[in-house]
């Protein structure tokens, strides 16, 4: 393994991208500590202080931000814009038929549908820094009593806001441009490893505000439970169902094509992180609905609002910790169904003489495919729902805050991630006729 990574270092190629990587990386932490304009650092800091939780409305953002978010930073949006608007065109694509005719087009096709990406992303990047701004001059960002907290922005101005809306929707443009970067000229999928970088940042605050709070004997059970997790995660996820496929010969002149033998490999996991960050965006809807509607001083609260507030707002309730299985359950069915068709694989397959032995060619194809797919989705979306719940155990149980590590969308993102980022390296170690990090 040390071998393998010595290698990396003595190749130009690689020891170059790699260098360029880490530098993008450091810039994009960087931004992440500098303070946006008119925002006052101190009464931030002191807020961040005193809250020490992240309060459930923002957690998710705030997550794959890298703290960003709540520090008020250029870069306070993070990635969520993109994720966001990659998620809406890909959703689109089932409702508009020109979206599916250019996805199908080939690499011209998803280079304007990737333009179209970058569009709604700086549309989003305007309306969540409004949002933002706007909960920030309310004192509603951070769960503390605290009038510092409601001081956040020293210049209530209409340029003000304008410049500040300006400064974090660019911050977001900055940050999808560096992802394209280290996808072009780095290694890895840029996007996917600067949420990686995000993440993996808050891991050990996370980890160190547990032992400072229940002490060492449960930091290192923590950490224990954390590494069974992190191999339940890897196994699951590298985990798949190989249907068989095979191709008849055909003769072209006095030549032999096809004859060959494949299988088409259906994932335990097939719909990723997005069944958990669709539940977490979906159950953070009741709770700013009722955060808008809250009483003016000394009038009492209407009853939804009671209700929402007490149910739907903190992870460690019974009631919110199932809606937030049976949503994951749910949406990873739905995203499942819009990504694989069945129909589309049985019709490739029977265009190009392929079938599965024992099913006939066309609609028997699709049926047992969807059968497969049906089949292996329940225990994918039951596990993504358990890794999902772990953070709100981890919150009921040890009082830990919701950014609990090992658990929830960071650690299906870690692994996911460091698994395909290792893959890379290892084929390019593997081409130039070295011995791979992976055996």
């Amino acid at each position: 393994m040390f071998n393998a990574i010595g290698r990396i270092f003595r190749t130009p190629d690689l020891r170059r991208k790699l260098g360029f990587t880490l530098g993008i990386v450091a810039l994009f932490r960087l931004g992440s500590f500098i303070p946006a304009p008119f925002v006052d650092f101190g009464n931030v800091q002191a807020c961040l202080a005193a809250s020490q939780t992240t309060t459930g409305l923002y957690e998710l953002v705030n997550l794959f931000s890298g703290g960003a978010l709540l520090q008020l930073s250029i870069f306070a949006l993070g990635i969520m814009p993109y994720i966001t608007a990659s998620i809406i065109v890909q959703l689109l694509r089932v409702v508009i038929p020109h979206f599916e005719t250019l996805y199908k087009e080939g690499q011209s096709g998803q280079g304007r549908l990737t333009q179209y990406t970058r569009y709604l992303t700086i549309a989003l990047g305007v309306l969540q820094s409004t949002t933002l701004i706007t909960v920030a001059r309310s004192g509603a960002l951070f769960p503390s009593s605290d009038p510092s907290c409601s001081q956040l922005i020293t210049n209530d101005a209409w340029y003000a806001i304008l410049l500040m809306v300006i400064t974090m929707t660019a911050g977001t443009g900055l940050i999808m441009w560096m992802g394209e970067l280290i996808t072009e000229r780095g290694i890895g999928n840029g996007m996917s490893l600067l949420i990686f970088t995000s993440i993996a940042s808050s891991f050990p605050g996370s980890l160190w505000s547990i032992a400072q709070a229940r002490g060492l004997d449960t930091f290192f059970v923590v950490l224990a439970v954390g590494l069974l997790v992190v191999v339940a995660v890897v196994f699951v996820e590298q985990s798949q169902r190989r249907v068989p496929v095979q191709y008849a010969k055909r003769m072209v002149g006095r030549r032999t094509y096809g004859g060959n033998n494949t299988y088409i490999p259906i994932k335990v996991n097939m719909a990723g992180v997005v069944p958990v960050i669709f539940a977490s965006s979906l159950l953070y809807l009741p709770a700013l609905i009722a955060q808008f509607n809250q009483p003016a001083a000394g009038e009492e609260p209407q009853a939804w609002v009671v209700w929402i507030t007490n149910y739907l707002t903190k992870g460690d309730h019974p009631l919110y910790m199932l809606l937030y299985f049976l949503l994951i359950v749910g949406f990873t069915y739905f995203y499942v169904a819009i990504t694989f068709n069945p129909d589309e694989v049985a019709e490739n397959m029977k265009k190009y003489g392929g079938f599965i032995p024992g099913i006939r060619a066309g609609r028997p194809t699709a049926e047992y495919l969807d059968y497969v797919l049906t089949r292996i989705t329940l225990p994918g979306s039951l596990y993504l729902g358990l890794i999902a719940l772990l953070p709100l155990i981890a919150l009921s149980a040890f009082g830990a805050n919701q950014n609990f590590p090992f658990g929830g969308a960071s650690i299906l993102i870690i692994v996911g991630v460091g698994l395909e980022t290792v893959k890379q390296i290892d084929a390019q170690l593997q081409q130039r006729h070295y011995e791979g990090l992976l055996r």
